[in-house]
């Protein structure tokens, strides 16, 4: 992503202003889907494991994918399982193939709390798509 020829290529002006507008709509986007994660009783982080668990191929997920999905060390994917388990948010089903390997699978509840975000965050995106491809139309 980041350069790392001699000479860096110079952007426009127009091109700083794009990108700056683009991480601000990003990061606002981002700001309301945690103002929401609240409203329903969740961290943000918690949120986002929920969502990448549902997500899955499988609906389930191992300590370490989840650690990969959320770009957070494994301790502490599992430090963050534990707290959803003991919420009542997951449950941890050991692996018939891999005794050692526990399935993380979301539990009534949290589904119910992940379908509440995730269509009030389907309606956020696509009310903030022109805006978004708008920008991306603009970097060359």
């Amino acid at each position: 992503m980041v350069q790392t020829d001699d000479a860096p290529a110079q952007l426009s002006q127009e091109e700083y202003e794009t990108l700056a507008a683009f991480r601000y709509e990003l990061r606002r986007f981002l700001q309301r889907s945690e103002q929401a994660a609240r409203t329903v009783g969740l961290t943000p982080q918690q949120h986002q494991a929920l969502l990448a668990i549902r997500a899955s191929a499988q609906g389930a997920m191992t300590v370490g994918m989840l650690a990969e999905q959320l770009l957070v060390q494994p301790h502490s994917a599992s430090d963050l399982a534990d707290r959803l388990i003991t919420l009542g948010l997951l449950s941890g089903d050991i692996a018939p193939e891999d005794r050692r390997r526990i399935w993380l699978r979301l539990t009534p509840e949290a589904v119910t709390r992940l379908n509440r975000l995730s269509n009030a965050h389907r309606a956020e995106v696509v009310k903030l798509r022109p805006t978004l491809n708008g920008l991306l139309r603009k970097l060359k």
